[in-house]
């Protein structure tokens, strides 16, 4: 996780992956002459450290993220949905997380930060208990897709107060010790729902309730249902420990006083983002770089479990959960760390153009497996880590580049989340078509789209403008 370092503009909203140092902060931020250095170790085990409440905080924000963006379209494909309606329906839950920027103001002003983070947190907890009770319905797969809706308007508020409550109660210096801990935080998120979860979904399934692997239906309802009871108490105890430790967050010394005053901010920040000078050149780098990873993003796993015959590799979705969650965010972490460090040493604009080739061009793997579908567990791993590793790699350029060229101005957060979610916008609109695509095509022609979908890519970064220094 990325953030900007701009500290000295007027904004108001905030953004999982912006929020370090762009509000103001409290007084306590200065260092007399003579103190000593600011030390994580010190700050960890100091009373009433952030360590109690930023591991859980950000671990809830990702646990409940990737449950209802990536996990739920395994569910969906599991319970017997198409490809197309399991990645469409699965899709539409990036929206609420995509538009934060246009509600982030109004949670500014009502309330503290901390009670929407708890209500956030009961609320999800509880949806996911209602999820789980629903599937004993006739008509549940409908309740369910409602609930998920309604949950992915919680869980974006969350983000909101989570972040807000991060660089409100925590000074600048404070924040930044903390910001490796957090990224860690929100990391674990994915390997406990897309790793640990779905492979306990796909136990649960042959070990205990004794099903076939291979088959999807009404089966699998017996082990989801224990899976979102497992996650709401996870989520629920969270919040009641967040009850007794969390601060309450100080509100922003530029937060609206009023719902006119926060519906002209952000009339103010979409005019001043449009006038930027290329802006629809950076628009188009913002919508258009990770096209191809949209498209990929929700049909390597099905390509993954689906059978031979219908051309996957008709793997289990214990090896699913296993080879995504486990050996595949590693590979992202290693390429995201490596990444920074490439871009930290040669600079971003020399190195834009190969970190887009490290993100689009290792798509290829998939290509080539559903050619050949192979059986043996290392090369499916190996294929599943190379494109993973160089997706982190190269993805660190493009959150770079929203905070170096696109961000800076009146409102840095504001329109580095608008960079964000015109990402958001182009992970939910392939997702919602690459199910159906793939339906229409075969695997093997759609993965040589999803090859295709790499010249946009190239394209808009290389004409992407940089009229700021590195």
């Amino acid at each position: 996780m990325l953030h900007s370092n701009e500290n000295d503009e007027d904004d108001t909203m905030t953004t999982a992956q912006s929020t370090v140092q762009n509000e103001p902060q409290p007084p306590h931020d200065q260092q007399s002459p003579g103190a000593q250095p600011p030390s994580l170790l010190r700050a960890m085990f100091a009373r009433g450290t952030p360590m109690l409440w930023v591991p859980s905080g950000y671990f809830a924000m990702a646990l409940t993220y990737m449950m209802l963006t990536s996990v739920t379209s395994i569910m969906f494909k599991n319970l017997g949905m198409d490809n197309g309606q399991a990645a469409q329906y699965a899709s539409y839950l990036i929206l609420a997380y995509t538009i934060k920027p246009l509600f982030a103001p109004f949670v500014e002003m009502y309330r503290t930060k901390k009670f929407f983070v708890l209500a956030a947190q009961l609320i999800v907890g509880l949806g996911f208990a209602g999820v789980a009770l629903a599937m004993s319905l006739p008509d549940y797969m409908v309740i369910m897709v409602f609930l998920f809706g309604v949950l992915s308007l919680v869980g974006a508020t969350q983000d909101i107060a989570s972040d807000g409550v991060y660089v409100t109660a925590l000074d600048t210096k404070t924040q930044s010790l903390f910001c490796g801990i957090q990224s860690l935080s929100w990391n674990i998120g994915p390997i406990v729902a897309s790793g640990g979860m779905v492979y306990l979904s796909g136990w649960l399934h042959t070990h205990y309730f004794k099903h076939q692997a291979g088959t999807f239906g009404p089966e699998w309802i017996d082990s989801w249902r224990i899976i979102f009871f497992i996650v709401a108490g996870i989520t629920i105890l969270t919040a009641l420990w967040h009850m007794r430790v969390m601060p309450d967050g100080a509100k922003a010394e530029n937060a609206p006083k009023s719902v006119a005053e926060a519906a002209f901010i952000l009339k103010d920040s979409f005019i001043t983002f449009f006038q930027k000078r290329d802006v629809w050149l950076m628009v188009g780098f913002a919508f258009v770089f990770r096209l191809s990873i949209g498209l990929l993003e929700k049909i390597g796993p099905f390509f993954m479990v689906d059978p031979v015959a219908q051309g996957g590799l008709g793997l289990s979705n214990e090896m699913l959960g296993l080879i995504y969650g486990t050996y595949g965010l590693i590979a992202v972490l290693l390429g995201s760390l490596l990444g920074g460090i490439f871009v930290a040493r040669r600079g971003l604009q020399k190195t834009l153009f190969l970190l887009c080739c490290a993100v689009n061009i290792p798509n290829v793997t998939f290509l080539l497996m559903s050619i050949y579908q192979p059986d043996n567990l290392v090369v499916i791993c190996a294929g599943v880590a190379i494109e993973k590793f160089f997706f982190g790699f190269g993805s660190v350029g493009f959150m770079i580049y929203l905070m170096q060229q696109l961000a800076p101005g009146k409102y840095t957060t504001t329109h580095y989340a608008f960079g964000t979610g015109l990402m958001g916008l182009c992970m939910m609109v392939t997702g919602v078509v690459s199910g159906h695509l793939q339906q229409l095509l075969g695997y093997v022609h759609y993965f040589w789209l999803v090859m295709a979908a790499t010249i946009p890519s190239f394209l808009v970064t290389w004409f992407a403008p940089f009229h700021h220094k590195e």
